[in-house]
């Protein structure tokens, strides 16, 4: 049974730093596409960021220059370094893994976690 748990969510200053880890069991990820969504509430889910197998990482325009994705070594485990985080940025955030390449669309995703609270007070 495939599986992908966050952890590190919680409630952060803006301008602080926070870390996310994704662990993903359950099947081999070594040639899938992971990363990360984000949905604040009334609104839709959203892409954030996503890593390949081969380590091309992707980003949407409003967390570029202050989040970073990277993956372990053994390609099991993501992360998501958040820093300078701002009121904007309050979601619930979930990891996910995709056969192939990245895609921004959540519909095109295979499997997903089930989310970690980000609060950034202001």
């Amino acid at each position: 049974q495939v599986q992908l748990v966050e952890t590190g969510g919680g409630l952060v200053q803006a301008g602080g730093s926070l870390r996310l880890s994704c662990a993903a069991s359950g099947r081999s990820f070594s040639d899938y596409t992971m990363g990360w969504f984000r949905q604040a509430p009334g609104k839709e889910r959203e892409f954030v960021a996503a890593i390949t197998w081969s380590g091309s990482t992707v980003y949407q325009d409003p967390v570029k220059g202050r989040f970073t994705i990277s993956r372990g070594n053994a390609k099991r485990t993501i992360y998501l370094q958040m820093n300078s985080p701002k009121p904007e940025d309050t979601a619930v955030y979930s990891c996910a893994a995709r056969s192939g390449l990245n895609s921004r669309n959540s519909n095109a995703w295979n499997y997903w976690g089930q989310g970690t609270q980000v609060t950034v007070s202001s």
